[in-house]
């Protein structure tokens, strides 16, 4: 291969290269006219370049102004080959008055990007008069009395749903609460959230459950997430998500609640710079679900267990271990259910063993609608008397399986050997019925003498005068 020839396959691989990143996806904000009389409208727009516009999070709102809807436009350029495209959408203000009004910095989600705008100052000054009559008004919708133009419905493709992950479950057991708005992807007509805060407020006062435990997700901007439902493809956007324990078998109602949403008619003869869409509005409403809630089995520990499903992981310091010496013992649950309300293990009464409380360090995680985690209790233990023990006789944990359907028990593999000299009779305890603390609620906080012998005391006081006048006779002396 010569070296034109080399020469020429660089030059055009370099155009290539520049020719694709000529065309890559570009968004950006544009603001308007930051001073307009008060008869005329500010707007903010923004293009969509060489990718096609598929949603946006709304525009921001302006104190002053009134959201008078959105106009859009498309362009295709085909130019040496390559195929290039704009999608603008725009914004119109109507000011309420004259005056000066600050636009704050914002950002809006455009096909899922964050572009950000630094806002601006608008200055609202005296009506302006209109311009002559255009000839080509008409097409591009100046000459049009937008107060005569008239919009109709377009048919939308969307619903509201209140959902839970389970029909049935047992005392104790978890089930996700998820609050969203679907949105087909073959959906024509254009909306958005209303007052949405204050929506969700009214609606979980409705729908939240009484006598449940809640661990909530924590949703606090609503992210579209694409899913397929029965084969079709939707933009889910959840508003609200939990996890919920019942505490008593009472099943659970969730009422059927409505959201409004904004949606916006079509003008029926739209123009190019025209008002083309006008706000209007649509409830939705989800369907009630019955959630059936099943008592435990019969147990004496019925009242106390944790539901979920659950493993141990364990360690000690030491397997050998030596009267009187402190040992580390760490015993971590870990699984799925309610992690936060796992109690500490009740620990038998014993003399072999001092046995501090614990430290206790949990972890909970909320995602792909469970809640699950670990918790961890780290115990001080004292050996007092030698032997082999196995340490299932002292930390074992019971919980109900909600899989199985049974109790199950979580307890201790490990066997440790202590050596060394019984410290029972002069080790201070924390447990048992003969503990130093048990020993300090029973004392009596009543003064009394300590019965000390009267000869004794009559002795020490003969003693102290001996001394005082053995030392004032020497003092004499060396003075004489």
């Amino acid at each position: 291969m010569n070296s034109s020839k080399v020469v020429s396959i660089l030059i055009f691989s370099v155009l290539s290269v520049v020719n694709i990143e000529a065309y890559c996806q570009n968004i950006s904000i544009k603001l308007g006219r930051a001073t307009i009389g008060v008869n005329e409208t500010f707007q903010i727009t923004f293009t969509v370049e060489n990718e096609r516009f598929v949603e946006n999070t709304p525009f921001p709102e302006i104190a002053g102004f009134i959201q008078q809807g959105t106009s859009s436009s498309k362009s295709t350029n085909y130019v040496n080959g390559k195929i290039s495209s704009t999608e603008s959408v725009t914004q119109n203000y109507l000011p309420t008055g004259q005056g000066t009004f600050v636009l704050q910095a914002f950002s809006i989600e455009i096909n899922g990007e964050k572009v950000s705008s630094p806002g601006t100052t608008i200055k609202v000054g005296p009506a302006v008069n209109q311009q002559k009559q255009d000839p080509f008004a008409e097409f591009w919708g100046a000459g049009k009395n937008n107060d005569n133009q008239q919009y109709v419905n377009v048919q939308d493709d969307a619903f509201f749903a209140i959902t839970s992950n389970k029909k049935k479950i047992y005392v104790g057991e978890s089930f996700n609460l998820n609050v969203s708005f679907f949105i087909s992807l073959k959906n024509r007509a254009k909306m958005d959230f209303y007052k949405i805060s204050d929506q969700l407020g009214d609606i979980l006062k409705k729908v939240k459950p009484d006598n449940c435990w809640e661990e909530n997700f924590g949703i606090d901007q609503i992210n579209p997430e694409y899913i397929t439902l029965n084969g079709k493809q939707y933009t889910q956007y959840k508003i609200y998500q939990a996890s919920f324990f019942p505490l008593t078998s009472k099943d659970i109602d969730i009422p059927s609640a409505g959201l409004k949403m904004i949606k916006y008619k079509v003008a029926k003869n739209p123009s190019f710079f025209g008002r083309n869409m006008q706000e209007d509005y649509k409830s939705f409403y989800s369907k009630p679900i019955k959630i059936r809630v099943l008592d435990l089995p019969e147990n004496p520990l019925k009242s106390q267990v944790n539901v979920g499903n659950y493993q141990l992981s364990e360690k000690v310091s030491a397997k050998i271990l030596e009267t009187g010496k402190s040992y580390q013992y760490q015993f971590t649950i870990s699984g799925e259910g309610n992690v936060a309300a796992i109690k500490p293990i009740l620990l038998p009464e014993g003399k072999n063993f001092d046995i501090y409380p614990p430290a206790i360090s949990q972890k909970v995680n909320r995602a792909n609608n469970r809640v699950f985690g670990y918790k961890s209790f780290r115990y001080q233990i004292q050996p007092r008397e030698p032997g082999e023990y196995n340490l299932s006789d002292y930390f074992k944990w019971v919980y109900f399986n909600s899989k199985t359907g049974k109790y199950e028990t979580l307890e201790s593999d490990i066997i440790v050997q202590v050596i060394g000299e019984s410290k029972r009779e002069n080790t201070i305890s924390s447990t048992g019925p003969t503990g130093f603390y048990e020993k300090i609620e029973l004392a009596s906080n009543n003064l009394s003498n300590r019965n000390t012998p009267f000869w004794f005391t009559i002795g020490a006081n003969i003693s102290l005068i001996v001394i005082l006048i053995t030392l004032g006779v020497v003092a004499t002396r060396r003075n004489a």
